[in-house]
């Protein structure tokens, strides 16, 4: 066998996922805001002027295979590591090679990084003097925030792009150019799968590309052939094939009981709200949707009259993320009952939008000469009130002269809020 053949063996048994990786913008699916027509990040490609960058999003929106197309439509050396097996003597190896092909060609070097945020400082230091001196271009890829995993002089050094969870549309594209492609897909096997297959694997892949194409690859390898020799992959198999069972409703079902779920919690009643929750679960549906809901509630329906309901219900979510199904619903429905029950103010949200529509309407407001920063100033600022010297509080104006009336938070008489109202009267009375 030759170097040819055994190539072509290694491609021809790589995952369906891997096989239809996109090879040039034209056929990278999702991410319009990103790449799409006309986009910065579109016309740095193009124009072969891409700076260093940090791709940050979900698995299976595109960040690894947007960085293999760059490599591909780059006249520039372009290498790989993992954070998780490569080191600084790694990353020093790579510097040292792209100073030589700079030099003695004038070829730039594209360091790709997966899972960028697993390196520790001492590992993000030994890139920086070569990013900034322009011997390496950056690309770092991770699924984390960051701006909150990763060492800020990174960050500080790179333009971040933000990737989004693929929709339903999306992933059946690529199911859809996977099932026609005869070269890299399953175009060439006498295949049929079902529309309502497709939806279910878009559906149930939540966003996530890679899982939506290797469970269609599973679903075809493992199908027999029906007499007439057909592989026929219908919603059953799909759903054997992805692991998550298809909605026991359909999809205006779906919205209506999620609308259900998200009133009840609103208008106080845990029973129902605890029976809508555990009907979507049964149904199939993500639990991590009702987490994410209870969230939102804690802090736009109960606000500051419980501030401890955010509290709750941000760590039942985080539970539910280390312990999963069956007993993850357990403190999911703790923080359920807790939200429902708690005493209701909708005064963030509306000290919020006053705010944001403040913001809008000023253009150009000023910062009360006390409260400015004095330190990269030569004179000093005086007239500030240290709140500590008066006893913890004092009267002062905050706000810019040219909104200094406006109100935008209103406690209510509900729960703590009741106790915030106080405490401003009683300073007011001081």
């Amino acid at each position: 066998m030759d170097l040819f053949d055994y190539q072509n063996n290694i491609e021809k048994m790589a995952p369906l996922a891997e096989r239809m990786r996109p090879r040039s913008l034209d056929e990278f699916i999702g991410q319009n805001k990103i790449v799409g027509e006309g986009s910065l990040l579109r016309r740095a490609i193009s124009a072969d002027r891409l700076g260093s960058c940090i791709f940050y999003g979900p698995p299976g929106t595109g960040k690894t295979t947007l960085a293999h197309i760059i490599a591909q439509n780059t006249n520039a050396n372009f290498v790989k590591l993992n954070a998780v097996t490569s080191g600084v003597a790694d990353a020093k190896k790579v510097i040292e090679e792209a100073k030589d092909l700079l030099r003695m060609y004038g070829k730039r070097t594209y360091l790709l990084l997966d899972e960028c945020h697993r390196w520790n400082k001492a590992q993000s230091d030994s890139v920086l003097q070569a990013i900034e001196q322009g011997y390496i271009i950056f690309i770092g890829s991770t699924t984390e925030n960051p701006y909150a995993a990763m060492t800020r002089a990174i960050v500080s050094r790179c333009r971040v792009f933000e990737f989004s969870r693929l929709t339903d549309t999306d992933i059946e594209k690529g199911l859809k150019a996977a099932l026609s492609d005869r070269e890299r897909g399953l175009g060439d096997m006498n295949l049929e799968v079902s529309d309502e297959a497709v939806k279910h694997l878009a559906w149930a892949a939540g966003g996530d590309l890679r899982t939506a194409l290797n469970a269609l690859e599973l679903a075809a390898i493992t199908t027999h052939p029906d007499t007439d020799g057909v592989v026929r992959v219908d919603k059953q198999v799909a759903e054997q094939s992805i692991q998550r069972k298809a909605l026991g409703f359909d999809e205006s079902m779906y919205y209506d009981i999620i609308s259900a779920f998200i009133k009840s919690m609103r208008g106080s009643d845990s029973n129902a709200a605890v029976y809508w929750a555990e009907r979507l679960i049964e149904a199939g549906a993500d639990p991590m949707l009702i987490a994410r809901r209870a969230v939102i509630h804690a802090a736009e329906d109960v606000g500051m009259a419980d501030p401890q309901a955010l509290v709750v219900a941000v760590s039942a979510m985080h539970a539910f993320e280390k312990i999963g199904l069956p007993e993850g619903r357990i403190p999911l429905t703790e923080a359920i009952i807790y939200v429902s029950e708690a005493p209701k103010s909708n005064r963030v949200v509306v000290a919020l939008e006053r705010a944001e529509k403040a913001v809008k309407e000023i253009r150009h407001e000023s910062v009360p000469v006390y409260l400015r920063d004095p330190n990269y100033k030569k004179e000093k600022i005086g007239g500030y009130k240290y709140p500590h010297d008066y006893g913890g509080w004092v009267e002062q104006q905050y706000l810019p002269d040219e909104i200094k009336d406006k109100v935008f938070y209103e406690p209510t008489d509900h729960g703590y809020e009741k106790i915030v109202q106080e405490r401003r009267k009683a300073r007011k009375g001081k």
